[in-house]
């Protein structure tokens, strides 16, 4: 599902004040690619995510999903934040098919293919166990596969591995890519961190400070599977970098 994101604007009242969070913001999503959103805290990253998921409207402009203009929350598109949404009276297994059974079917064939989903994460052999006997990434991915597994044309992801600890967090983000590549799913990542942005995207938007604007748009130019080791990596790395200003005074 492609997405387009036309002259958005987006401000909020507060103090007897106008504040200005988005301003003129212009993007093209295409379909089954995987975008990052990269920029410093405050820049309005979560804010234009929440938008693309219809959980808020823009003072001006429109974003169409699909041909059609946005307005409301719409199963075509899953929002997975950094808290874990799962439902912790339910095993892994009942929370990954629990959409399933809302919407009809066999629920022999939905319990088939969640278990197809959780097997391909490395999470087959915990699908009796709940939530809380589950580690942070664990749950992040049984919230991926749930979205995945009703057929999600579009994740939108909010910093989803920020509170994970960093070898983890690569594991996490091996696995995103591989969830990615074998279901064709278009991903818009929300990131602060260059280095996630690098290895996991097509394209990085890179955003500049409140009120949040498209600082640059840059297509990420190395092969998969990367290497974060490799020179070609560090150096793109360099580049964005500078390009987010991390190195300015």
């Amino acid at each position: 599902m492609s997405i387009e994101i036309k002259n958005i604007n987006k401000s909020f009242d507060g103090r007897g004040k106008n504040l200005s969070v988005l301003e003129d913001i212009n993007l093209t999503i295409d379909d089954g690619e995987f975008v990052c959103l990269l920029g410093p805290s405050g820049c309005g990253k979560t804010t234009l995510l929440r938008l693309i998921a219809g959980l808020d409207n823009p003072t001006s402009g429109e974003i169409v999903a699909n041909g059609e203009v946005v307005e409301n929350p719409s199963g075509d598109r899953a929002v997975i934040f950094q808290q874990y949404s799962l439902f912790p009276w339910l095993t892994v297994l009942q929370n990954v098919t629990f959409g399933l059974e809302m919407s009809g079917g066999s629920k022999e064939e939905n319990v088939k293919a969640a278990e197809r989903y959780l097997k391909s994460v490395g999470l087959l052999e915990f699908k009796d166990s709940y939530p809380h006997e589950l580690s942070g990434g664990m749950k992040q991915r049984v919230a991926i596969i749930r979205s995945l597994l009703n057929h999600t044309p579009v994740l939108l992801m909010d910093e989803p591995f920020s509170a994970v600890d960093m070898l983890n967090r690569h594991t996490l983000q091996e696995q995103l890519i591989g969830v990615w590549k074998r279901f064709e799913t278009t991903i818009l990542f929300v990131t602060h961190d260059v280095d996630e942005a690098v290895y996991l995207a097509d394209k990085i938007v890179i955003m500049d400070k409140r009120p949040g604007r498209i600082k640059d748009v840059v297509e990420v130019p190395l092969e998969r599977p990367r290497q974060r080791e490799s020179r070609e990596f560090l150096d793109f790395q360099d580049e964005v970098e500078k390009l987010l200003g991390v190195w300015e005074n």
